[in-house]
């Protein structure tokens, strides 16, 4: 096992600003228009202040799982000590489909960008997909973006957290801009600002939302890289999810209280900062910060994506190729390259596939939040003695909690809940997934 150990290179501070960074991607420029239209202020609100409680106390199990068990992919060796291989190998696997959507929507959402930014960037179209034509020049953007990312990340973690760092200030100066235009324009605040379209319109947020905060768990899949205390790991996590769940609902109220058309839905974000400024350039910067979004996002997801693979490799679930150690920079740069791979072709399905990944990927991380919390209830039933160096508040019912709530937002996704998903994209997303994932367990190498 020596040669398949990665290297502790990364600070608690690094690990924070990762985890940041991962859950603010382009989502809150180009849904947030979407959540107000289908919710109301006032729906919308209630959507993340419920979704905001339940991935708090859900990730109060992983602070203190990922303090006790500070091994590359997280989940993996968390599900793997309490229930053995089966269990840890579904588990794995669905947080990978909820990483690998990120990825592909990243990939699929800058060149959405980008056209905001320059309409004439829309060059040879190629096919329709969901009433959306697919141009060739979206696609070699972002299957150029996931090159260069994907060689970042194989170059060293290191690096790529560092560029992570960067763009996170540019995100906080764009959350800024909007508050400040907020504030000082009070005025221009509509009489008929749409509150409460209903529980449906509630539900339809709710489970847009574990797919907003997915990212808080891209600690635990690098913590084998992560140096200091270990209680410190715990305390970043938990410090980036309360970060997350301020800067959304400071995009919620500035967005619902702007005063936008009825038909601005597409970009409302950045054309709230316009008209809180009045200004073209306020609209432009946002774009900017959320391109920067997208950069840490995808980067982040990558990061996780990598190590959940090749946790799962190491153990023996996967081809042993996904194990293997760059010999110079130390990472994990075959699991990299599949999973950049993947998001060189996301473009190709253009902007339709935009809602089908939020929503099949949140499924998957769903999935994986409840045996996370099954995974913390039963370690603290069977091994009390186990040293924790981050404890969760509330002790064993945290993880009662959180096991109830994340089954309760699994039930969301089902038939016949007015938000389930719709059959033919989006569970067959998951089927296609959960086909592959069999055919890998049943050909895996016994331990």
């Amino acid at each position: 096992m020596a040669d398949k150990q990665l290297k502790r290179v990364l600070s608690t501070f690094d690990a924070t600003v990762l985890g940041f960074g991962a859950m603010i991607g382009w989502s809150w420029v180009i849904l947030a228009g979407a959540w107000i239209s289908q919710a109301g202020l006032g729906g919308a609100t209630l959507a993340f202040v419920i979704g905001a409680i339940a991935i708090t106390i859900i990730g109060l199990t992983y602070a203190e799982l990922a303090s006790a068990l500070p091994y590359a992919g997280g989940e993996h060796a968390y599900t793997d000590r309490a229930f053995g291989p089966t269990i840890s190998f579904i588990c794995t696997w669905s947080i990978i489909f909820g990483y690998i959507a990120v990825v592909a929507f990243e990939a699929i959402a800058l060149p959405v960008a980008v056209t905001y930014l320059f309409p004439a960037f829309k060059i040879y179209p190629l096919w329709v997909v969901a009433d959306y034509t697919v141009h060739a020049s979206e696609a070699a953007l972002g299957a150029i973006a996931a090159i260069v990312i994907t060689i970042l990340n194989i170059i060293g973690i290191r690096l790529a957290v560092r560029v992570q760092g960067a763009v996170v200030v540019l995100l906080l100066a764009a959350g800024v801009v909007l508050l400040a235009g907020g504030l000082l324009h009070l005025d221009r605040i509509p009489d008929d600002t749409p509150m409460w379209f209903g529980l449906g319109g509630v539900f339809s947020v709710i489970i847009m939302v574990p797919f907003m905060f997915v990212g808080f768990d891209v600690i635990p899949q690098s913590a084998e890289e992560i140096g200091g205390a270990m209680r410190d790991i715990g305390k970043a996590l938990v410090f980036s999810i309360v970060a997350a769940v301020v800067f959304y609902l400071l995009i919620v109220f500035t967005v619902g209280l702007a005063p936008l058309d009825p038909g601005s839905v597409d970009i409302a974000t950045a054309d709230a900062a316009g008209a809180w400024w009045q200004s073209k350039n306020a609209a432009g910067f946002v774009i900017i910060a959320g391109i920067g979004g997208i950069l840490t996002s995808w980067n982040a997801f990558l990061i996780g994506g990598s190590r959940a693979l090749f946790a799962m490799a190491r153990s023996g679930q996967l081809p042993g190729f996904l194990s293997a150690i760059h010999p110079r920079f130390g990472t994990p740069w075959a699991a990299i390259a599949v999973i950049g791979g993947i998001s060189a072709f996301a473009p190709l399905l253009g902007r339709s596939a935009l809602v089908w990944v939020v929503n099949a990927g949140g499924f998957g991380i769903v999935i994986a939040y409840v045996f996370v919390a099954a995974a913390f209830v039963k370690l603290r039933l069977r091994e009390p003695e186990l040293e924790r160096p981050y404890r969760a508040p509330g002790g064993l019912a945290s993880g009662v909690v959180a096991l109830v709530l994340g089954a309760g937002l699994i039930l969301l996704y089902l038939p016949p809940s007015p938000s389930a998903l719709n059959l033919r994209q989006e569970w067959g997303l998951v089927g296609v997934w959960s086909a592959i994932g069999l055919l890998f367990w049943l050909i895996r190498p016994k331990r």
